[in-house]
């Protein structure tokens, strides 16, 4: 027995000498320009890869695993950290197609080498001010294989709510600890004092992520949507994953250009016949299409679209995307837009086209709409949730991108930045549009959520005389008022932005209201959130030119406040164009003097909204 004892405590003697001999896992850290944001990533005690994100000197989030299961093998664990490299990137993008004239793209970048269970990869990860982002890569060199599922986890140091959602759901405040859903990317969360925006970027042959309650407290893990599974094959490249921190609410507007930063630029530029605008959806007839084009060319719209049922059943095989149904003349229509462009800029039409005519015909409808004249396409009901659904989808994008169209993607599919490679992807759903009559609440948790992720088509569904916001599915009276829908106009970035959704143009007669949709632009020189609370209240200011546009709504309860005009410079007088609700469900308009540097107040009733024009004198 005290022979056994004896060599008990020599094995724990050599192994404890071991440890202090064996030399520690190195730990690589990153800065990012201002110093006030971190990343480090190091090998922790069981082995295991993991990272945190430090701001202003405090953990935001703990060590973290990181990693992804690749065939049966956990690469993450067991892991042999080598070499790291560095680099600082300093650009300034010229971006015409977004909410500001110049994105800013300084960050501190590294990329660490390493091994797990025999399997080497790289870490890459870039240090923004306020954010972060990461990815996997596996070398050329590596064999076909299939990642079942990724690790990537987010410890928090606190506990949090966040806006839970998926695709085009409403909006749940949930504390994490009560989480029993998955959650979107972007997924805004707060403690109150921090707010926290995770995202992905640069999907381009992945899987749609969710993120889901991990195991530990306080912390969410990343999953994939309904098991999928991502094959590789040679070089791979995850998405990257996101965190962005800001200590205010309208603080997260500051990261909504992130993702187009994470991605390539385009090969040349962006393209001149890029053309943003505003449209209006035609009814399925010649002369529907006529009307709709002299609706534009009046109120400064760009295009016009036919939606579904242009060519037949949308989900039909037998229903052709080359075939036009015989109450539509296409090519007078699309003439007759472009004979417009004689006194003013030509209409464009864009034809809607559904996923069953999209993967039967791609190939065959793109050189043909081109022969025929057409301006854009807008995709309807493709798979933007499963590996295979994105690797159909990203080609298909950059074919239509060759071809010359400027495209919108409904339904499911949300921005990841490949707009910026792909500058003709104007704008896409993956929202809970206003054809779904949301509510203020949700409108006003829209812009500090899905649209920190980038441009949305919200389909505005503004009545006129003849209807109340009504079709043949859906027969009720909006949940806002007239002035939140005009506001949000503002509000809400989207350079292909659909206005006037169930509207027949014949019905529009109030031209005081029409002045909004007719005067706002799609994209801005510059832009500013000024104030706002999720759920409660938001105020955005934007300039075009030497125009300032600012648009104020209210979410459930009445909102009264001071709009600060620190945007102005200090001392200049502007003539403002407000255009608001008179309370009895109609728009008045009035002209005041504002001065650039004061504050300027306004009552703003539960559900309404506020447009300012402003003009210096």
């Amino acid at each position: 027995m005290r022979l056994i004892t004896f060599f008990a405590k020599l094995c724990s003697w050599f192994v404890a000498l071991i440890s202090v001999a064996a030399p520690a896992s190195p730990a690589y850290r990153i800065a990012s320009p201002d110093k006030q944001t971190q990343f480090d990533v190091r090998v922790d005690a069981r082995q295991r890869l993991v990272y945190r994100v430090i701001q202003a000197g405090k953990t935001v989030v703990g060590p973290s695993v990181l990693g992804f299961r690749l065939n049966e093998l956990t690469i993450g664990e067991q892991t042999v950290l080598g070499k790291m490299s560095q680099r600082t990137h300093r650009e300034q993008i010229k971006w015409p197609l977004g909410e500001n004239d110049i994105i800013r793209n300084h960050y501190t970048e590294m990329s660490v080498q390493a091994r797990s269970a025999g399997v080497p990869y790289t870490l890459v990860a870039r240090v923004f001010d306020g954010s972060v982002a990461f990815r996997y890569v596996l070398p050329k060199t590596a064999a076909p294989g299939i990642i079942r599922q990724e690790l990537t986890s987010f410890d928090l140091a606190a506990g949090y709510t966040v806006y839970q959602y998926n695709e085009e759901s409403v909006f749940t405040p949930t504390s994490l600890s009560a989480l029993t859903k998955t959650c979107d990317f972007p997924a805004t969360l707060t403690n109150g004092t921090l707010y926290l925006s995770i995202g992905e970027a640069h999907n381009q042959s992945y899987t749609k992520a969710v993120l889901a309650r991990a195991d530990s407290p306080n912390a969410l893990t990343t999953a994939f949507h309904r098991g999928d599974s991502v094959r590789t094959n040679g070089l791979f490249v995850s998405p990257w994953r996101t965190i962005s921190v800001a200590t205010s609410a309208i603080g997260l507007h500051q990261f909504s250009d992130l993702a187009l930063r994470l991605c390539p630029p385009p090969r040349e530029g962006v393209p001149g016949w890029i053309k943003p605008g505003k449209l209006i959806r035609a009814a399925l007839t010649t002369q529907g299409g006529l009307d709709c084009i002299d609706f534009a060319a009046a109120h400064g719209f760009s295009y016009i679209m036919f939606d579904a049922g242009w060519y037949g059943a949308e989900f039909r095989s037998s229903s052709d995307p080359t075939q036009v149904i015989p109450a539509i003349d296409m090519p007078r229509v699309i003439q007759y837009g472009k004979d417009k462009g004689r006194t003013g800029q030509p209409i464009g039409v864009i034809l809607y086209v559904n996923r069953v005519g999209l993967r039967a015909k791609l190939d065959t409808i793109l050189p043909l709409y081109k022969r025929w004249g057409v301006a854009g396409l807008k995709f309807g009901f493709v798979d933007g949730l499963s590996h295979e659904g994105l690797n159909w989808l990203i080609p298909a994008i950059k074919k239509v991108y060759d071809h010359g169209f400027v495209l919108n993607i409904h339904d499911n599919y949300k921005p990841t930045g490949l707009s910026r490679t792909y500058p003709n992807l104007l704008t896409q759903e993956g929202i809970r549009g206003n054809e779904n009559n949301p509510d203020a609440f949700h409108n006003t948790v829209l812009p500090f959520t899905r649209f920190v992720a980038g441009a949305a088509d919200y389909t505005f569904c503004y009545p006129n005389a003849n209807q109340q916001f009504s079709d043949n599915l859906l027969k009720t009276k909006l949940q806002v008022t007239k002035g939140q829908q005009l506001a949000l106009t503002v509000v809400y970035f989207s350079p292909l932005q659909a206005m006037l959704w169930y509207g027949n143009p014949v019905h529009y007669t109030n031209e005081v209201e029409l002045e909004v949709f007719a005067r706002v632009p799609t994209v801005w020189n510059e832009s500013h959130y000024l104030t706002g609370e999720i759920g409660r209240h938001v105020s955005v200011a934007r300039r075009k030119g030497n125009t300032w546009y600012v648009g104020t709504v209210a979410g459930l309860t009445d909102w009264e406040g001071g709009i600060p005009l620190s945007f102005l410079p200090k001392g200049k007088t502007y003539t403002a164009t407000v255009y608001e609700d008179d309370g009895e469900g109609s728009i008045q308009k009035r002209s005041v003097t504002l001065t650039g540097g004061e504050s300027w107040p306004v009552q703003i009733k539960a559900r309404g909204g506020q447009v300012i024009m402003l003009q210096s004198l």
